[in-house]
């Protein structure tokens, strides 16, 4: 599948035009992400939760504890919509109406599955793991019986999905073009990484692993596979 189909839901009603079609950009968004914001109604509310995921082909796992209300009703088979956005710069205009941003967002929804295949729960926290801080499923202690069972994933299919794109300069009035008296442009915003801050008990001049030191580099792109 290389295109995204649209259902009702994922359909935007708003700025069609920035809808990007081409499932390879809803993985770029995804991929590129670092939190998502899980939306669901429980107990009658609308709740929405950053929470941790990662994505394998095309299936978004989200894991979380066993004893979370909110991943219990999410494992039901209620609706769910899953959001991922990416800012990348505040964009000024010379009226205050037409400032905006540029942005790359994604929203999923569907009904997420609970996922209780032992093999398959191990797999969906690496995946999670690995989006998060690659290199560190390989790295640090594996998963171990108590620490599995305290732990539940959801697996949830991107099928229904949508991405949005708004990119580029300023859209202005022809009389606020032909002013010169205000300041008119983008400024760039970019998520990055300090330098790693070694914990208290960590000896004198211990290295710091690759993947640690350039987590940028080990982070996830899509494939051809995908």
């Amino acid at each position: 599948m290389t295109t995204l189909s649209p259902t009702p839901r994922s359909t935007l009603t708003r700025k069609k035009d920035r809808a990007a079609t081409d499932r390879t950009k809803l993985y770029e968004v995804l991929d590129a992400g670092l939190i998502c914001h899980l939306g669901l109604v429980l107990n009658g509310s609308p709740v929405v939760l950053p929470t941790g995921y990662g994505r394998d082909g095309d299936t978004l796992y989200l894991h979380g504890s066993t004893g979370s209300g909110n991943l219990r009703a999410a494992a039901t088979g209620a609706d769910i919509c899953v959001t991922v956005t990416l800012v990348d710069g505040i964009v000024y205009a010379r009226s205050v109406n037409n400032h905006s941003m540029n942005y790359r967002s994604a929203v999923v929804h569907g009904r997420a599955r609970f996922v209780d295949d032992a093999d398959e729960k191990m797999r969906g926290l690496e995946v999670v793991t690995g989006h998060l801080a690659p290199g560190s499923w390989e790295h640090a202690r594996g998963v171990n019986a108590k620490e599995f069972a305290s732990v539940g994933v959801l697996a949830l299919d991107l099928g229904e999905a949508s991405v949005k794109v708004r990119a580029g300069e300023p859209v202005e009035e022809p009389e606020d073009v032909a002013s010169n008296h205000v300041w008119a442009g983008v400024v760039p915003v970019q998520t990055t990484f300090g330098t790693p801050v070694p914990a208290a008990y960590m000896p004198d001049g211990a290295p710091i692993p690759a993947h640690v030191a350039n987590p940028t580099g080990s982070r996830r792109t899509p494939t051809a596979a995908d």
